[in-house]
């Protein structure tokens, strides 16, 4: 009889330790999980499941605007945001209770409750109630944060806008990462009236260039309103019933609501860590090797909590290695190179590789840039003016594709497709000998001869 009363237990119910926790159980060990929101995690309840429900039902409005170019006469259609809210509401609660089912089919122990660590083989649960485990892996996710300025309470966050009991007329939206990008776009689409402010030099920090302006040049046309080299001093309660937002530029806007986008920070604190010998960075992540092994004996983390590439998939696979490795006598280790990202704004992006600034930085030979900027078939009969862009980035000494950027309709769906030919090398003559599939745009990939750089 073990002297533990499970072998392993694990602090939130995201994605990653669901996972977990399910894998550890298929190798034989008694696990628990602990959630004091919702089984699930910021991916399932408040991320990017409901984030892309949110972005297909804003990409209705080009679908009706684009109809009448091919025959189809449209009525004034009318958008209701209680009913999207609601049908999101009910799609996620489904989601909710399939976690949950597969929990309860694994035979994991589900606590639906707070969880803090006392000691090294030890949990305390809400109320008091101690549990211990030989194992402890932490899944905690992360959270949004706002700025220390003054009226930053009166702010939403991400987690707040899927709820909101009506839609603003208009809204300022602070940042420039994918969060408030998709926010600005589908909002915008929506019917409210979106500003953007970020504090650097263009949005979309850390993905290319090229892609920044592209995504950028099309939100404007769209009509956010985008101010760059700005950030937010404070916001105050408008007499109207509005929020004004002064900017660090001088510039104000009165505005319905206010949301800020600047970042998460990993859910550290309370949780006893520091008790244990749990090393906590100045970001308040926890420290980790690469086999999510913390400083403290016994205790492992995975996913966002650790700041490493917060991406759901990502903590999906760290959680899995984890289980497989520690109770699978199965070791293998979560691959963080080449993961395929996306945007979900309007237009898409979809990416996986390497940036031109950071080829031309690690390929000591040089590189070639393949690019090109077309309108989509379904364009020439709508009238639309929306762009479909692509970008190769390609080795000279290798051939090897390190880099592909694609903006426009289903580039993450390609992105996903793609990440499997660059993660296997494939070269650019891989690419050229393969046969175009037409008429679709994914052929202008294969048939991209001639540099521009």
């Amino acid at each position: 009889m073990s002297q533990f009363d499970y072998d392993l237990f694990v602090i939130g119910a995201g994605s990653g330790g669901v996972r977990a926790a399910r894998i550890a159980a298929s190798h034989g060990a008694r696990v628990a999980i602990a959630e004091e929101f919702r089984v699930g995690g910021t991916c399932v309840i408040r991320g990017c499941v409901p984030k892309k429900l949110y972005v297909l039902a804003s990409r209705f409005a080009d679908e009706f605007r684009d109809a009448a170019g091919f025959g189809w006469n449209v009525a004034e259609p009318e958008f209701s945001w209680a009913r999207l809210v609601a049908a999101k509401d009910a799609e996620i609660s489904r989601l909710e209770r399939a976690y949950s089912s597969n929990l309860e089919k694994s035979s994991v122990a589900t606590f639906p409750t707070r969880a803090v660590i006392t000691g090294p083989h030890t949990i305390r649960l809400d109320g008091g109630r101690l549990v211990t485990a030989s194992k402890i892996l932490v899944a905690t996710g992360g959270r949004p944060v706002k700025p220390a300025i003054p009226g930053a309470d009166l702010a939403i966050t991400s987690n707040e806008v899927f709820d909101l009991p009506s839609l603003p007329e208009t809204m300022l939206i602070l940042g420039g990462g994918y969060i408030a990008v998709e926010f600005a776009c589908l909002l915008q689409r929506l019917g409210v009236k979106v500003t953007l402010v970020y504090r650097g030099e263009a949005i979309l920090r850390g993905f290319d260039e090229d892609i920044r302006r592209v995504v950028s040049e099309a939100m404007v046309v769209a009509g956010v309103e985008i101010i760059v080299g700005a950030n937010l001093a404070s916001i105050a309660a408008d007499a109207c019933g509005g929020k004004k937002a002064v900017l660090t530029n001088g510039q104000s806007r009165i505005v319905g609501e206010v949301m800020i986008a600047t970042g998460r920070r990993p859910n550290t604190e309370g949780l006893g860590l520091q008790t244990v010998g749990v090393e906590v960075n100045a970001a308040g992540a926890i420290a980790v090797d690469d086999q999510s092994r913390t400083t403290a004996p016994q205790i492992w983390a995975v996913g966002d909590v650790t700041n490493r590439l917060n991406l759901t998939p990502v903590a999906i696979r760290e959680g899995h290695a984890f289980a497989d490795t520690v109770f699978g006598n199965k070791p293998w280790l979560a691959d963080h190179r080449l993961v395929p990202s996306a945007v979900f704004s309007t237009p898409e992006v979809g990416t996986v590789g390497l940036t031109e600034g950071e080829a031309r930085a690690e390929c000591g030979g040089g590189i070639s840039i393949f690019q090109t900027s077309f309108r989509a078939i379904k364009a020439t009969l709508s009238g639309s003016a929306d762009r479909v862009f692509m970008k190769l980035v390609v080795d000279k000494v290798s051939d090897k594709v390190r880099g592909v950027h694609i903006v426009g309709e289903g580039a993450a769906e390609m992105a996903q497709l793609l990440g499997i030919s660059i993660k296997m090398g494939a070269t650019k003559a891989d690419f050229d000998a393969t046969m175009p599939l037409h008429p679709t745009a994914a052929e202008e990939l294969v048939t991209l001869r001639t540099p521009v750089r």
